[in-house]
Order: C-alpha cells, then sequence, then structure tokens
C-alpha cells in the first residue's frame, strides 16, 4: 500500500481543488496555539451543545410511554421511533456534512445543524400522528449529524496533544448531563406539561408531552447563537496544504489502517447497540418491572447515573495514563478493559429484583461505558491526519449510529415477537447485552497489537 503523503501528492495533482489558505499564508502547525480563553469558550459552548443533543434524547425517552398512549403503539413501533427514525436520514447527509468540516468553518456547520433540531424539536410538538413525528424524529438524527464531527475537529486544533486528554473528557460532560441532569429537566417540564390547558392551533391540539418538544427548541437557538460567537481555529496535522481530500483518499487511508479502524468500528457498534437499547428502553424497563411513574425514574436514576459517569469521566483518562506508562497501545488496551467490565454488568442489570439494584448495576456499567470514551476517540484524532479527520470521524460516528440504532429496535422485536409481554423489556435487555457486549469486548482487543506497531511508526517519523 502506498504511503498516504504519496497518494495525497497523486491525488492532488489530478484533482486541485481550491487551497484552504492562500499561497503566503503561514502554515498552521508553526503558528502559536490558540489563547486558553478562547479554548475553554470553545469547549464550554460545545459541550452545551452536546448536552442538548443527549437532553433531547432524555427527554424523548422519558415521554416515550405517554407517546405510546396517545398514537396506540406497538413495542415494535417504539423501537422505531428511538432507533432507526434517528438515524435513516442521519446515515444520508452525515459524510456530507462530515466533508463540509473537513472544509468551511466548522462553527457555522455546526451552528446550523444545532438551529435544525431546535425547530425540529417545535415542530415534533405540533405533530398530530405517529407518521409525522417518526419525521421528525428522523430528520432531527440529521441535524446531529455534523455535531461530534466538527466538535472532535475543533478540539484538537484548539489544544495541543499534551493538552487535549482534558477537554476531551470535559466534553463528555455534555453527554453526562444530557441523560442525568436532562432527565431532572425533563421530569420537571413533564410535570409542569400535564398542568398546562390543551392549546388549538388550527387542526393541531397541543398538550402534555408536546409542550415538553415544544420547550426543547429554546435553548437550542441560544447554543446556535453562542456557536457563532467561537473563533475559528487554524487547522493543524494537516498530510497536504489544505483543501478538501477526494472521498476515496480517505477509504484508502482507513483501509491502510484497517486493522486499526476494523476492531474499532465494530467494537463500537456492538457496545452501542447494547448502550442504546438500554437508555432508550428504561422509562418502560422500570415503570413495567417495577411499577415506577415518570416522576419518580426522573428523580431517582438521575444522582446514581451522575454519581457513576462522573467517575466514569475521571477513570478514562486515569486508566489512560496508567497504560501508557508502559505500552504505546494505552487507549485501546484501556477500552478493551472498560468494555470487559461492563459485559457482566450489562447482563445481570435487568435481572435484578428491584428497582435499586438495577439502577445501582446500570450506574456501573454507565461508568465504565463513558470511561471508554475517551481513549476510544483519543485513537482516531491520534492516527488520522488532521484533512480527513472530520470524515473518518464521520464514518465512526456512521458505525456508532446505524448500528447502535438497532438496539431500540432489538428490544421491541424481542418483546413483541420473541418472550411476547409488555412485562418482558427486562429478558430483552439482558438477551441483547448477552448477544452484544461480550463481542464488543473481544473485538476491540483485536486492535490492541496493530494500533501499538501505529504509534510507534508515527512516533518514528
Amino acid at each position: 500500500m502506498a504511503d498516504p503523503a504519496e497518494l495525497l501528492n497523486a491525488v492532488r495533482a489530478e484533482n486541485p481543488v481550491e487551497p484552504a489558505l492562500p499561497p503566503d499564508a503561514p502554515v498552521a502547525d508553526d503558528l502559536p496555539w490558540p489563547r486558553a480563553g478562547a479554548a475553554y469558550f470553545a469547549l464550554a459552548v460545545i459541550v452545551f451543545a452536546t448536552f442538548l443533543n443527549f437532553f433531547d434524547s432524555a427527554a424523548f425517552g422519558l415521554l416515550i410511554e405517554q407517546i405510546r398512549r396517545d398514537f396506540h403503539l406497538t413495542n415494535l413501533d417504539i423501537g422505531w421511533l428511538q432507533g432507526p427514525a434517528n438515524v435513516i436520514f442521519y446515515l444520508v447527509v452525515l459524510l456530507p456534512l462530515s466533508r463540509l468540516v473537513d472544509v468551511y468553518p466548522r462553527k457555522y456547520v455546526l451552528a446550523a445543524g444545532i438551529l435544525l433540531i431546535a425547530l425540529l424539536n417545535a415542530c415534533g410538538g405540533m405533530t398530530m400522528t405517529f407518521t409525522a413525528l417518526f419525521a421528525t424524529r428522523m430528520l432531527v438524527g440529521a441535524g446531529g449529524s455534523a455535531h461530534a464531527p466538527g466538535a472532535y475537529s475543533m478540539l484538537s486544533d484548539f489544544f495541543s496533544p499534551s493538552r487535549r486528554a482534558k477537554p476531551f473528557a470535559i466534553l463528555q460532560l455534555g453527554f453526562i448531563l444530557g441523560g442525568t441532569l436532562g432527565l431532572v429537566i425533563a421530569g420537571r417540564l413533564l410535570a409542569l406539561a400535564v398542568t398546562l390547558p390543551v392549546t388549538h392551533l388550527g387542526g393541531i391540539e397541543i398538550h402534555g408531552w408536546k409542550y415538553v418538544l415544544i420547550m426543547l427548541a429554546v435553548p437550542g437557538v441560544v447554543a446556535a447563537g453562542l456557536m457563532l460567537l467561537v473563533p475559528e481555529p487554524p487547522r493543524r496535522g494537516a498530510i497536504g496544504h489544505g483543501g478538501a481530500l477526494p472521498f476515496r483518499v480517505v477509504v484508502a487511508e482507513i483501509w491502510r489502517r484497517r486493522a486499526i479502524y476494523g476492531p474499532l468500528f465494530i467494537a463500537l457498534g456492538f457496545s452501542t447497540a447494547a448502550v442504546q437499547g438500554t437508555m432508550a428502553w428504561a422509562t418502560p424497563f422500570y415503570m413495567r418491572t417495577y411499577g415506577w411513574s415518570e416522576t419518580q425514574i426522573a428523580l431517582r436514576v438521575p444522582p446514581f447515573m451522575l454519581a457513576a459517569q462522573l467517575a466514569g469521566l475521571f477513570l478514562g483518562p486515569a486508566l489512560v495514563r496508567w497504560y501508557g506508562r508502559r505500552d504505546r497501545a494505552a487507549n485501546v488496551k484501556a477500552v478493551t478493559l472498560c468494555f470487559a467490565v461492563f459485559a457482566p454488568l450489562a447482563i445481570v442489570g435487568p435481572l435484578m429484583p428491584n428497582g435499586w439494584l438495577a439502577l445501582g448495576a446500570s450506574a456501573l456499567g454507565g461508568m465504565m461505558g463513558l470511561a471508554s470514551a475517551v481513549p476510544q476517540n483519543l485513537v482516531i484524532q491520534e492516527i488520522t491526519p488532521n484533512e480527513m479527520r472530520g470524515q473518518v470521524t464521520g464514518l465512526y460516528l456512521m458505525m456508532f449510529t446505524a448500528v447502535g440504532a438497532m438496539g431500540p429496535l432489538i428490544v421491541g422485536l424481542l418483546i413483541d415477537d420473541v418472550f411476547g409481554h409488555d412485562g418482558d423489556v427486562w429478558k430483552a435487555l439482558a438477551t441483547m447485552a448477552v448477544l452484544l457486549v461480550p463481542a464488543a469486548a473481544f473485538t476491540i482487543s483485536r486492535a490492541i497489537a496493530p494500533y501499538r506497531a501505529e504509534v510507534a511508526r508515527l512516533a518514528a517519523h
């Protein structure tokens, strides 16, 4: 396989592109790194936007039983709504938007996506049919498709490699708080919404859970405005001199490192399917298995999950540092350990005799899942050239999203077509965990040796 730099030079000769920088502009790698104040302002805005993405998911999950009653849905319908609905358009636009991240100012791409999600949430609150709600959820997924590629690409150009682990860990606060504090806020909003009178706008009826979706639009508009205030950092780590790279070059680079990217992508798909399936069905699980109400879930689940995930936020970088003292494959080894510990917790959690024990197992599993997030993302940023970082991250997230979205659908399918009773959510969750999480741990372990060799090769250059 040809060296990627040689391949790029050949492709550029055949396909000249408009340079991203004028010929006399200084090379970004020779410029000072952005000021700490600007870097941490960007990080804060990105964390807020990430929070809103996961707040949306948490709030929608809390509303799902009310949506089910309003639209008379089956468990399989719920699986479609919480899983594939979010990825159909996401997968269509992910790579084009990821390419925009590599070519245009990233803050504009991110702001547009945030604003689109806000407007679609408002539209979701005005739907009158399951089909219309399904359509808004499809477009919400599309709006969020450029967020992670743009966020990680920007942060990699705001923070030097030696300082990058900390902001990448802080970024996980968006995920943590979105699924925990966001659940509390959603519970309060729902409690308020059910006291509001039914509103009629033409032929549209707004009540209960619909008010909550409309309320979710407000902070999204604020986040989009803040993103426009973020300074665009110079791009670093380019293997060419600016410009867009043809997609076949990106594919060739991934194929050249397939021994690393392959296990990483596949393991992420397995683990994410299990995690997303569990998260999407958390409200029905606690309601149907242990008799908890939405209000009780919104009060009881977040403190456990917040404490555990904050612990995971510190555990992930700590594992990287600990392995890093003795092994170049520290990032992949840390992910492998996290998945191996997560597997038994995911399996036994749904089998617990009461809700508190199930919640404890779920919280510990969430801690290990969160701990794996930082080293997973560091793997890609460490071995991927800047000019294709957005697109590679986009492909990585395509696996995350496409396979992960099957988790909620698998659970719904198991309940309706295998176990046959609404109360069998726990059986479906345990079965899914047995099938997916041990496979994720084994698969990622296959990347340890090739990743160690690739990091050594890059260090030698």
